[in-house]
């Protein structure tokens, strides 16, 4: 089985990782490209075309051009390790097993709008590159145009090796936007986690983000194969809802915060 989860805008590239195993990503050639237009940018330049302040501004900019290959232990870092969002501490990955980081090294793949799909495992160096930003390229106007069909060969492979007929669905709308789900050689099944908030059950952002994080370190510990498996999450109080599901849609609820 196979899961896709997105990145997290912000960075941890201080707290100690607890494994010294490490992979290359498989697309850094394409990555080295946009790093090429990148470049190019002046801070105003990417404050405006990434809504981003002066400070966050420049320091991308820097970013950029410090990158270099090849990546190392020294200049990089696990992607698994290197994203510090809602998601990401769902997951916490510093308290995995090494049973359950190697589930996710097999199993878990990481969409980037720079990087386009990262094992756990692959090193990254810092950036901020969102999937949704209009970055003009020699391939197009934005970053879906740059990617094209690379990300869904590339999981296609994957699936392949890993004998799955299912795609967990994991990520944001901005990030699955880059796959094309009608060309992939599987079921793609997408878990929704729903809160109780005054009376009615909804979708609130943050507790999504972190229960999507949950979900794969429940795949992860209970070393999940089976699409039936998923329905068993019950991490942080949630449930699952067969009169809310649907074939591709599982649909958690929880009734309380935990």
């Amino acid at each position: 089985m196979l899961a896709v989860i997105s990145p997290a805008k912000n960075l941890d590239f201080d707290t100690p990782v607890t494994t010294s195993e490490y992979t290359q990503p498989p697309l850094l050639d394409q990555a080295e490209e946009l790093i090429q237009v990148c470049r190019q940018l002046t801070p105003a330049d990417l404050a405006s075309l990434m809504k981003l302040s002066d400070k966050l501004a420049g320091l991308n900019v820097a970013r950029f051009q410090e990158w270099q290959r090849p990546f190392t232990p020294d200049n990089a870092r696990q992607a698994l390790y290197a994203f510090n969002g809602d998601v990401y501490s769902g997951i916490d990955a510093h308290s995995l097993s090494e049973t359950g980081l190697n589930y996710c090294q097999a199993n878990l793949r990481i969409l980037s709008g720079l990087y386009g799909l990262l094992k756990p495992l692959d090193l990254m160096q810092a950036y901020r590159l969102e999937m949704g930003t209009k970055l003009a390229n020699p391939k197009g106007k934005d970053l879906y145009q740059f990617w094209g069909m690379t990300l869904t060969d590339m999981l296609n492979e994957q699936l392949k090796q890993a004998d799955s007929q299912v795609l967990v669905n994991l990520a944001s709308n901005e990030y699955f936007k880059a796959v094309k789900p009608k060309s992939l050689d599987a079921k793609v099944v997408t878990p929704v986690f729903k809160d109780l908030k005054n009376g009615q059950y909804k979708i609130i952002s943050f507790y999504a983000k972190k229960a999507r994080g949950m979900m794969v370190r429940y795949m992860a510990e209970n070393q999940v194969t089976e699409l039936s498996q998923l329905e068993g999450f019950n991490y942080a109080g949630y449930y699952f809802s067969e009169e809310q599901s649907s074939d591709d849609t599982l649909v958690f609820l929880r009734d309380e915060p935990a």
